[in-house]
C-alpha cells in the first residue's frame, strides 16, 4: 500500500515537473520575439540618437572638417558602433582626418572623444595641437578677450614662404567684426571656409588652453548657414547646461546675421597668397593647420 502511494506521488511529481518544463519552454518561445523586437527598438533608437549627435557636433564645433561617411557597424540587438570617416577640404585638396568609432547600447551612447579631442605637444619652445591619427597640426583660434601676456602664434610669415602648397590657417581677430567688415579685409584669392563665433574664455597665461570652439562652415549662403547654426546650437544645448552656448544665444537673440560679430575665420588657399595678410592690424593670431603639396593633376580652387 505504501509502495503504491509513493509510486503514485512520484509519478504525479514527474508529470507536474514535465508540465512546468513544457510551460516554461512555451513562455520562452513566446517571449523571445518580443524581447528581440524590444531590443532592436531600443538599439535603433540609440543608434539614431548617436548619428544625430555626431552630425550635430560636426555642424557647430569642427572647423573645416567634413563627414565623408557615417555608417553603423557591429550592430546587434544589444548595440553596436558607428564609424565616422572625416576629411578636410584644403582649397580643393582632400586631406585625411581622424576616423571616429563611437558606440551605443540600449540605454546610452558613447562618442569617441579620445579621437575627437586633439592631442597636444609642448616643449620649451613649442606648443601645438595635433590630430591623433594623422598627426597633422590642428589650427588654433585665440579669443580676442583673452589678454594674458604670452606669445600668440602668427605663422603667416612662415606659411607664405612655402612653395607649391595649399594650407588652412585659423585667423583670430584683434576684436569682433561683422561679416561685411571681414569680406573687405580678406583677399579674393583666399577661401573663407569657417566662421569662428564663440568659445570659452580660459586662463591662457601659460599658453593656449585646449578648449572647444563654436562656429559653422561657409559656402554660398551665409545668412541661411547662420540660421542653421543657431538651430543646431539650440538642439545641442536643450538643457541649457553649456554656459558659452547659452550666453551666445542670449546675446544674439534679436540680431540679424549682418549685425552679429565674428571672432575669427578659417581660411584656405595657396600658401603664397597668405603673404597679403602679414602685418595686418586686425589679425591677433594666425595658426596653420593641415597642408598639402600641390600636384599637377589637381587644380586648386583659388
Amino acid at each position: 500500500m505504501d509502495n503504491s502511494l509513493n509510486g503514485a506521488l512520484k509519478k504525479a511529481k514527474r508529470k507536474q515537473l514535465l508540465k512546468i518544463i513544457i510551460t516554461s519552454i512555451i513562455v520562452v518561445l513566446l517571449l523571445l520575439p518580443i524581447l528581440y523586437k524590444t531590443g532592436n527598438y531600443f538599439a535603433v533608437k540609440s543608434s539614431q540618437k548617436l548619428h544625430d549627435r555626431l552630425f550635430l557636433h560636426n555642424a557647430i564645433a569642427e572647423p573645416n572638417i567634413q563627414i565623408d561617411s557615417q555608417v553603423t557597424s557591429n550592430s546587434s540587438t544589444f548595440g553596436g558602433n558607428i564609424v565616422t570617416n572625416r576629411s578636410k577640404n584644403i582649397n580643393g585638396y582632400l586631406v585625411q582626418w581622424s576616423t571616429l568609432t563611437s558606440s551605443y547600447d540600449w540605454l546610452s551612447i558613447k562618442i569617441d572623444y579620445n579621437e575627437l579631442i586633439p592631442g597636444s605637444y609642448s616643449s620649451d619652445t613649442e606648443f601645438y595641437e595635433y590630430d591623433k591619427q594623422t598627426k597633422k597640426k590642428v589650427a588654433t583660434f585665440y579669443h580676442p578677450s583673452i589678454q594674458e601676456d604670452y606669445s600668440v602664434e602668427n605663422e603667416l610669415g612662415e606659411i607664405s614662404q612655402m612653395e607649391n602648397y595649399v594650407a588652412e590657417v585659423a585667423i583670430s581677430f584683434n576684436k569682433p567684426y561683422t561679416f561685411k567688415e571681414i569680406q573687405s579685409k580678406i583677399p579674393d584669392n583666399l577661401n573663407i571656409v569657417w566662421l569662428y563665433m564663440t568659445s570659452p574664455i580660459a586662463n591662457e597665461s601659460n599658453g593656449p588652453s585646449v578648449v572647444p570652439v563654436y562656429g559653422f562652415s561657409l559656402s554660398d549662403s551665409p545668412k541661411e548657414e547662420y540660421d542653421s547654426f543657431i538651430d543646431s546650437l539650440k538642439k545641442s544645448n536643450t538643457h541649457g547646461d553649456d554656459e558659452i552656448i547659452r550666453e551666445f544665444l542670449n546675446s544674439n537673440k534679436n540680431k540679424q546675421f549682418d549685425e552679429v560679430k565674428i571672432l575669427g575665420v578659417m581660411l584656405t588657399g595657396q600658401t603664397q597668397n597668405f603673404k597679403a595678410l602679414e602685418n595686418q592690424e586686425f589679425i591677433r593670431g594666425a595658426s596653420v593647420g593641415a597642408t598639402a603639396q600641390i600636384v599637377p593633376y589637381i587644380k586648386p580652387e583659388k
